[in-house]
Parts: structure tokens; sequence; C-alpha cells
């Protein structure tokens, strides 16, 4: 595909449609050219079967594989201009590196009012603001006008104007604005809902940058030796080391030179707080894309980044594809998270699209962690990255270390063994909040019965039902399937049916009656579905008060909780075991960041980490040594083991009704692609097909076969060759399934 400009009236468009084929179509231009001739990136209405879809013009030529009078002509098109050269770049990179189809990756990648086909400008508003003539002393004409006269005393102490919506909500009308107009002692401008030009020209700091460590400084001085080229680092500092604040600055001098950043972030719930900080940092437009946006906040974000209104822009994962008129860094917080992978369809990593994006830019890219991911780690000691270290805390406290608590043989309430119990009543009679980390939704995670040993099991994948109690009800968080509680066990009729292991409302509730005096806050998916849920119970622990918070990994992430002095983690158990070859680092990096949350401010923090496995060398080493430690003993095994990052990986995942159907067209794929494999000569590992780890899930039965190659080039050819088999096969439609590069999960 060539990204040369098109020819004013070429002949035949190559246009990618929302659709899961890995092809362009080609169509006839229509009468009407566009005002700067037929362009790459101008989205266009076309016929596509028994619909008209909106697609986007990849090329412009003279020639195509049909007939020319056989080729339908579009029906028109919608932009005056092509969307941004970097975003249709970033698309195209992303659909050939993730083998999928362009005219889906393109479709997802933009806001959905303009896959519906609106128009990319900016939704503006009105301000008013006072003229020279206005602001004498006593303009003529107002004697007998005292609200016109009120109207014009009170937009005198506003230099930048007020938009209408202020000014009417002040009982001011229209007539009165219009009346001082004509007057000539106010005039009315124009000016874009976000990130308007009125605060734009002022883009100096709200509040003074915080002083540096030296620590910092150096890591800062690093990264602006090389503010002009490509120049990825890994920020590795330890929780509460004073990461963002490196951000703030090096954002501060980037936005000096009349560049752009864009900040990505893990979890949606860390974007309002984040949000808030750079608010109050930073005078210039700073603009936030999340799923929590209308249709109109998102297009109104993507087009104040894309005209360069927006001088900063902070997103989720999704924000990668995010346009920008003129880039100066990436910056990608937490960057080990697993939130920046999606995990269906267009199965991109935010994290690996920015050292693309950044590359392509010539421009730094910051990774920042306190737990960096093994492929980061890896190329930053092998000098890909440069590797900058923050050991310090910005309290000056040190970082609070695991202590196992053994759960063998113990009594436990709500999951809490006494010893337990006894410091957290001791840390609440300090003065002080306890953070309780439990990574199970629900009341129990399952059901079960005493007399028979019946579990409550989800009849649409192999897994059992979670207990709830608020309300009461049985769900699977597989596929959301909801059951009422039984009266009685359905295969021996007994009554007694009793709840099997704790969870976050088994936790709250064995709290709750422990220290009745103390406000307890559950924090899960659960008790934060409705908006800004979480903003205001994490605001109302900020006070201060001795409290208790019990929640799921949405606690770990970033938050700065001063006055948690305390971490209980109620099983560490749960993820170290379990068969993905990364269980043991996302586990080891969950429990230190959970472990951060703990004395970020004035006291001393503690980590009581209770496990059935004190002796577990790897968790020893995490509790006695800390990440890095364990972190460079896992590369060694998975360089022994010639896993990732020492090999690349993709993973074929199918998954139908029918198990039959999935089983015969893994075998069928499994055994084409090593013959191919063999007739290039290629050093490609196929492993496989073998059932998911969970085989059964939504009443789909799902199979995985696993590629692996020392080089990346190698895999890629391997892979883009079994997409365009799977797609010429009949068999191949009767089943689900898609080619995830770099996987970072094999559920």
């Amino acid at each position: 595909m060539s990204d040369s400009p098109c020819p004013t009236v070429p002949r035949v468009l190559g246009v990618a449609v929302p659709s899961p084929l890995r092809r362009l179509f080609d169509y006839r231009p229509c009468r009407e050219v566009p005002p700067g001739g037929w362009l790459p990136g101008l989205r266009v209405r076309v016929p596509f079967g028994r619909r008209e879809v909106v697609g986007v013009v990849v090329e412009c030529r003279d020639a195509s594989e049909l007939p020319l009078s056989s080729l339908k002509p579009v029906s028109g098109c919608l932009d005056g201009a092509p969307l941004p050269v970097d975003w249709l770049w970033l698309c195209r990179f992303a659909a050939r590196y993730y083998q999928h189809a362009l005219g889906d990756t393109l479709h997802q990648s933009m806001p959905g009012l303009l896959r519906q086909g609106r128009a990319l400008e900016a939704r503006t508003r009105e301000r008013w603001s006072v003229t020279a003539a206005g602001r004498q002393d006593a303009p003529p004409g107002l004697a007998r006008a005292p609200r016109q006269a009120a109207l014009l005393t009170m937009l005198r102490q506003h230099p930048h104007g007020l938009v209408s919506q202020a000014i009417l909500a002040q009982s001011f009308s229209r007539d009165q604005l219009r009346a001082l107009a004509d007057k000539g002692l106010v005039v009315r401008h124009e000016e874009p809902l976000m990130a308007s030009s009125a605060v734009e020209g002022d883009a100096g700091l709200a509040e003074p940058a915080l002083p540096l460590n030296r620590e910092q400084a150096v890591a800062l001085a690093a990264i602006h030796e090389r503010l002009d080229g490509f120049h990825p680092c890994l920020l590795h500092g330890v929780t509460g080391s004073g990461k963002t604040e490196v951000y703030l600055q090096l954002i501060e001098a980037v936005i000096a030179r009349h560049r752009q950043a864009l900040v990505l972030v893990p979890e949606i719930g860390l974007t309002p707080q984040t949000l808030a900080r750079f608010r109050r940092r930073f005078r210039a437009p700073v603009v936030a894309l999340h799923s929590g946006l209308t249709d109109h906040e998102r297009l109104d974000a993507w087009e104040a980044a894309a005209s360069g209104r927006a001088p900063i822009v902070l997103g989720t994962r999704s924000a990668i594809f995010t346009p920008l008129a003129r880039p100066g860094v990436i910056i990608v917080d937490e960057e080990h998270d697993g939130s920046y992978k999606q995990q269906d369809g267009l199965r991109y990593h935010a994290r690996d699209l920015a050292v693309a994006r950044a590359h392509h830019h010539r421009i730094p890219l910051l990774l920042g962690s306190a737990t960096p991911s093994l492929e980061s780690l890896q190329r930053a000691l092998q000098g890909d990255y440069r590797h900058l270290r923050l050991t310090r805390r910005a309290s000056r406290h040190a970082p609070a270390h695991l202590e196992l608590v053994d759960l063998r043989g113990r009594r436990r309430q709500g999951g809490l063994t006494p010893p337990v119990i006894e410091t957290v009543s001791e840390t609440l009679a300090a003065g002080h909040q306890v953070l309780v980390f439990i990574n199970r939704r629900g009341f129990a995670p399952t059901l079960a019965c005493h007399a028979c040993g019946w579990m409550a099991e989800c009849d649409h994948c192999d897994a059992r039902l979670t207990l709830h109690r608020q309300p009461p009800l049985l769900a699977c968080h597989h596929c959301d399937r909801r059951h009422a509680l039984p009266d009685a066990c359905p295969e021996c009729g007994s009554v007694d049916l009793r709840p099997l292991g704790s969870g976050t409302e088994r936790t709250e509730e064995t709290l709750a009656s422990l220290f009745p005096e103390v406000a307890v806050h559950r924090i899960d998916r659960d008790s934060t579905r409705r908006r800004d849920a979480l903003e205001q119970i994490l605001a109302e622990v900020r006070r201060g008060q001795p409290c208790l918070l019990v929640g799921t990994q949405m606690l770990a992430k970033g938050h700065h909780l001063p006055h948690v002095t305390l971490v209980v983690v109620v099983n560490a158990d749960a993820g170290l075991y379990a068969s993905d070859f990364r269980a043991l680092e996302h586990s080891a990096q969950l429990l230190e960041q959970v472990a951060g949350r703990a004395g970020r401010a004035a006291h001393p923090g503690r980590v009581l980490v209770q496990t059935l496995h004190t002796d577990d060398p790897h968790l020893r080493l995490l509790a006695e040594s800390g990440y890095d430690a364990l972190a460079c003993q896992l590369l060694e095994e998975r360089q022994a083991a010639r896993l990732p990052p020492f090999r690349f990986m993709a993973l074929l995942r199918l998954e139908a009704p029918s198990e039959m159907a999935v089983v015969a067209l893994g075998g069928l794929a499994a055994e084409a692609l090593r013959q191919r494999i063999g007739e290039r000569g290629l050093d490609v590992d196929c492993l496989g097909p073998v059932p998911a780890p969970m085989e059964r899930r939504q009443n789909r039965y799902h199979l995985q076969l696993m590629l692996a190659a020392d080089r990346r080039s190698q895999l890629h050819e391997a892979g883009a060759w079994l997409v365009a088999w799977l797609e010429g096969r009949p068999e191949a439609r009767r089943v689900r399934w898609s080619l995830d590069i770099d996987p970072q999960t094999l559920a």
C-alpha cells in the first residue's frame, strides 16, 4: 500500500470498510470531487452488500483487478479534508502487526460519531467580553438600562469573558447581551467547546512544580538530553517515589516547545485523580479520553487533540489512537499493567503501539512502573531502553516489605487469621487506616452442600458460581449468568448449604461485625458501578479518619492513600500457581503494587501477606528481596525455558458451540501450518492444538494453537499465512477464530 497522494481524479479508490475481511474493496470515485482532491484518509459512504457503510479511502489507483465497469461508485465523500495522517499510519501499522482487518481497525479506532458519518469539527459556544469602549468609566446609553449596566459590570470582572450559559445562569438575557453589543460595549466570539483558545494562550503553570530529589532530577535531565529524537526510557521507581512529578515536569518542557504530550494510564478509575492533578498544575487545556465519555465528549476530545488545541491528552488504552498535530512525548504510566492489552477484536497492546508511534514520530517515550514488565525490563537491561532508577520514596520512608503469615492450620474469620485481626485492631486504635486486599468479588467463591459435597457450577462455563449477598444470588463472573439461591441441594435435597472461601462481601461483613465503630468501604466492580462512586469513596477516605478499605485490584493501581499504614493480603496463593507461565510475574506485580499503598506519607507502613506456602522460594524471594530480585530470577528462568521476552509468540484462538468443529479445524490448521513451516524452512514451533485453560466458556468450546519463534519476522510470516489459510477454508466459517500476537495470557 502506498502513502503517496492520489491523483486528483483517480479511476479506482481502494476503500477499507468495517469488515473482518483482510482486504480493500475497489470503488469508482463519485462525480463530486473533494476540495483537496482524492486523498488517503477521506471517509466515504459506499454500498456494501445490502447496506451502506462508512469506509476510509486507503489507496487511489488507476487500475483494478476487476473491470472498471463492474465497480460500484462511492455514494459520497464525508470529509473536506482527510482524517489525520498520523492516525491513518498507526491504524495501518496496527492492522499489519496484529494481523487484523484494516477496515475493522480503522472503524474501531475512531470515535463512534465519526463511524456514523459525523463531521470532524469542533462544537462551539459563545463567549462575550468587554470592548475598549465598554471599559470606559461611564459608557453612554446605560442610564435608563440598569440591567444592561449590571451585566456590563459583571463582564468587566472577567478579562477572558464569560460563556453564554454562565451569563444566562445569572438571570441576564440574550436581549440584554445583544443590546450591549449594538452599543459597541461587548463583543461575541465563537470558541471550541473543548480546549478553547481563550485559555490556551496562557500556558504557564497554575501551581508551582515540586522540588525534585537527586534521583528525580537525574532522571529528568536524562530525558531532556534528547527531546528531539526517539529516546525510549524506562522510569523504574519504587511506589511513592515521585514518578508522576517527573512526568509533569517533562510535560512542562514539552509544552514550552509548543508540542503535545500523550499520557496513558491503565484504568478508568485512575483517570479522574490524574486528570485533576494535571489540571491543577497546568493552565494549558488537558483533555481526557476513556470509555466513560459520551460520544460527543469523545469526538470533542479527539478533535481538540488532532487540531493541536489540546497540549495534553490523557487517556486509557484506546487513547493511543488519538491523533496529535504536534507530538512531543508519549508517557505510559504503570506500563506493566495487563489492561493495556485489548483482549478481543483488534488484540493490540497500547504500550507496544506507543513504542512504535514514538519511533515513527521521532519523539521521546517514557515508560513508568514500580514493577516493570519482564519485556520492558529486559530491553532496558540490554540497552534498548535507557534505564532510569528511583529507589527512594518522596516521603523518605522506606517502602513496606512483605511479611508472610502462615495460613496452615489456623482458624479464619472472613478469610483473616486471629493475629492479622489483632494487628488490624491495633492500627485502627492508633488512628490509621487499613487496606484489606482480596481479589475475589462477591461473598464467597462458591456455595457447597455440606452433606454430599455438591458445588454450585455454571451450566455454560467450566467454572463455579460465585455467591453474592447484595443482592442474594449466584453469578458466573465469566458469562455473567445469574441464578436464584437454591433452597436445598439439587443433588441430595439437604438444606445444609454453606459458602466456601471468602470474597470482598464476606470480608466486609466480617470486618463490620468486628469493628462496628469504624467505617468499612468496599471497592470492587460491584460497589462502583454508579458513576463517580469510586471518587466519592476515595474522597471520604482521604479525609483521614480511621477506616477499613476492602477491595480488589482496583485499589492496587496508582491510588495515593496517605493515611493507610497497614495492608493485608487475604490470600496470595490464588495467582501464584496458575497454568499461565506469566502468572507468577503478574501476581508479584500485583502484590508489590498493593503493598505500595502502605506508608506513603508521615507514618511507615506494614504489609501482611497470608499464604499456605510460606516456604515457596519465589514468594520468599519477593518478600525478602523485593520485585527486582524476583524479576531477575524470572528472566533467567524464561531464558532457560525459551519463553518471552526471549522468544516471540502468537496464539490462534478457536471457539464454537460445537466441540467437534473446533477440534477438527484446529487439527487441520496445525497440520497445514507445520507443512508450510517445513516448505519455507521457517524456525517456528507449532504447539497444539490443546483445549484452553477454561475449555467451555459461555457455552462455547475453546481451543488454542501456539506459535513460537526466535525471530519476529518468521513468526509474522507464519501467522500471515495461517490467517490467509483460515480465510479460505469453509470449515472456518462455522468457528470464531482470532490470531493473538504477543498474547499476555493463555486463558
